[in-house]
């Protein structure tokens, strides 16, 4: 590993040091691109407005309508967190709008006019198909709304609107391409700030926060049609919490505007303001809501969450976190902590049936080739993706961990899930395996760092071969060699406890990395931990420090440089500094 430090812009730290921010802090963030004081500003007001959202003020009518018209209204969730989130925050804002019409109109509110369904992802597949258009519509549904999907729903939303239903769709992806050409679904209302055309600012917005601006340009036209004015209009802001959750779980890039809007949740629940369902995950998590982070988001909540959908059913999730029911919401998340601790049986049993088969790809040579590719029949489709991410950090290599399709009369083939490095673009990628190598791939999708293949389980060695020669022409030793970044040496002087709570409040994420030290150190004292842990006592500048590398059992010599982030131990009431060790330079 190469461990290269981030450049600090010394006009930034200035003019920031020069507005009152602490000069560490100031630091992190002009390395992290922030110029001025006013970028820091996470008030709801700096929010980017609905209106340069395309389309939101058409998806606005549609359901104001929708609800005025008391219409059926169901909404088409994804089974990851990003769509539970979005799919909860959808019932709670519409039932939220719905009732203060009811109010208006002095009539009882009708909850049971929206409704909302989540696709299996093995039975079902990702995303609005013919199939699930055809249940909403059996439903009794006259409006379908999709969350965290719907972009690329070409014949789905043909099928639904086939069908008599009115279509919104609400999105945060890609949309598909046919022959270099953008194709997007027809005779439907689509927001998506990545479709063409969208001035939205924020291309990184999850689909939680998409669905949250399509309430915000509701509000606003419901408010214009004189149902409530700005003082009695529903505050909508309570959904916060949950749109932070999503946002932080997608690892969506934390532009200014996500990390207002994770910023803007986390005050919430810091405050208590959070739903039941999502009190009740913090609890089966052991985190606290009072000390909340957007780590507890990304590696406590979101995970719990995602198992439901990765080897259940994501209604749970949704349940969990649509429900008033205090007493219902802990029994829900006491059964998705359940399913999560399964989900990490498994995983660990995958790991070591992945390892194993990559060790032996690497008996011929000194070196793992330039992209792997792991097979086996007994991996469980749900946690293929989980599977390839540990793998690609361990070898820094592109992978892929392909499990046989359950999918009936889809026995031969294989679903594969990829992750990749910086410098590897994986769509890309599978692009151009499928132009040399036709047939190979039957369906492919994703992201530079991410993406998902369907694959003829006959060819399996042809599309691996043709991957690593793409991946030996894309690839050089700079690229394949493990870089990280980090913020250089810190100071003595800023090994405090208070300045761990601090940074520990601020919002960090993909894009706006956690702040992470490195420098020299002198290793004093080091044992394993649990069989898979390393607990260190390390000289830092002449000082001891306590630090732990997690997931990590080899000895570390005398003197060594570490990449390190801040931590506080608490010990019989005592709370100290401590170092969470992410690597070693060499």
């Amino acid at each position: 590993m190469k461990i290269i430090n981030r450049d600090v812009p010394p006009r930034a730290v200035w003019a920031l040091e020069q507005a009152g921010v602490h000069p560490l802090l100031a630091r992190l963030y002009a390395a992290r691109g922030m110029a001025t004081a006013d970028e820091l500003d996470d008030s709801l007001a700096r929010l980017l407005p609905p209106t340069t959202l395309k389309n939101a003020d058409a998806a606005a009518v549609l359901l104001a309508n929708a609800l005025e018209n008391n219409l059926r209204i169901c909404v088409v969730a994804d089974y990851d967190c990003d769509g539970a989130t979005a799919c909860a925050v959808a019932l709670r804002g519409l039932r939220m709008l719905q009732a203060a019409l009811a109010t208006h109109r002095h009539q009882a509110a009708q909850p049971g006019l929206i409704s909302y369904l989540v696709p299996d992802r093995v039975a079902d597949g990702y995303g609005l198909t013919p199939g699930i258009a055809q249940r909403v519509a059996a439903s009794g549904a006259q409006v379908l709304v999709t969350v965290d999907n719907g972009i690329a729903s070409i014949d789905g939303v043909a099928a639904a609107r086939a069908l008599g239903l009115q279509v919104l769709v609400t999105d945060h992806h890609l949309p598909a391409q046919a022959n270099g050409e953008t194709v997007l679904p027809t005779d439907c209302v689509i927001v998506n700030p990545n479709q063409p055309g969208c001035a939205f600012e924020s291309k990184a917005i999850a689909g939680v926060g998409v669905m949250f601006y399509v309430l915000l340009a509701l509000r606003a036209e419901m408010r214009n049609r004189g149902v409530f004015d700005a003082k009695s209009q529903p505050k909508v802001d309570s959904l916060l919490p949950l749109v932070a959750l999503g946002t932080v779980a997608d690892v969506v890039r934390l532009d200014a505007n996500n990390r207002r809007l994770v910023a803007q949740g986390l005050k919430r629940v810091r405050a208590g303001a959070l739903p039941p369902g999502l009190a009740a995950l913090f609890t089966v998590a052991s985190r606290r809501p009072q000390a909340a982070t957007a780590f507890d988001f990304g590696f406590a909540v979101g995970p719990r969450l995602n198992a439901a959908g990765r080897l259940s059913d994501m209604t749970l999730g949704i349940e969990t976190l649509s429900t008033d029911d205090t007493e219902r919401a802990h029994e829900l998340a006491r059964m998705l902590d359940g399913i999560n601790r399964e989900r990490k049986t498994i995983e660990g049993d995958m790991r070591e049936q992945a390892l194993q088969l990559a060790d032996e790809m690497l008996d011929e040579s000194e070196e793992p080739p330039p992209a792997l590719c792991v097979f086996d029949p007994d991996f469980h489709e749900g946690v293929v993706g989980i599977v390839a991410s540990r793998l690609k950090d361990k070898l820094h290599r592109p992978t892929f961990v392909f499990s046989i399709s359950p999918a009936h009369g889809k026995e031969n083939e294989l679903k594969g899930s990829g992750r990749s490095i910086p410098g590897f673009h994986l769509r890309d990628a599978l692009d151009l395996v499928a132009k040399r190598c036709p047939g190979v791939l039957l369906r492919f999708g994703g992201h530079a760092m991410a993406a998902g293949c369907t694959i003829d389980a006959d060819r399996l060695d042809e599309f691996e071969a043709t991957l690593q020669q793409v991946a030996h022409e894309w690839l050089d030793a700079a690229t394949l060699t493990r870089r990280m970044e980090a913020d250089g040496p810190l100071d003595k002087a800023y090994r405090r406890i208070d300045l761990v709570d601090a940074l520990q409040k601020e919002v960090w994420g993909q894009g706006f990395p956690a702040p992470t030290f490195a420098e020299e150190v002198e290793v004093v004292g080091q044992r394993l931990v649990g069989e898979k842990h390393l607990a260190l006592k390390l000289k830092h500048q002449g000082d001891p420090v306590d630090a732990m590398w997690f997931n990590h059992t080899d000895p570390l010599p005398p003197r060594i440089k570490l990449a390190f982030r801040l931590d506080a131990d608490e010990w019989q009431g005592q709370r100290r500094v401590r170092f969470l060790v992410e690597g070693a330079e060499g």
